[in-house]
């Protein structure tokens, strides 16, 4: 679960940075290494990665890593800056 954090606090520190894309890949690979953590730890292990069933888990964090990864790797245009 530190890893996870270690990763995500990275990808938010990216973020208010103004490097929202590579936040935002970051924060996607925080949720796959979670699902690879997830799949293989055994249940006495995975801590608070287990939430729901296994599969269930390694599904969800899986699906929206790379949905997060996949939307900040298309969007090409448009800022987060306020002007």
């Amino acid at each position: 679960m530190l890893l996870v954090l270690l990763i995500a606090v990275a990808g938010l520190a990216r973020v208010l940075g103004e490097h929202w894309r590579q936040g935002s890949v970051l924060l996607g690979g925080a949720l796959l290494v979670a699902a690879v953590l997830r799949a293989t730890l055994p249940p006495s292990r995975a801590g608070l990665l287990a939430i729901r069933g296994r599969m269930i888990d390694v599904l969800c964090y899986g699906g929206f890593g790379v949905l997060i990864v996949a939307l900040a790797l298309t969007i090409t245009r448009g800022s987060l800056a306020v002007s």
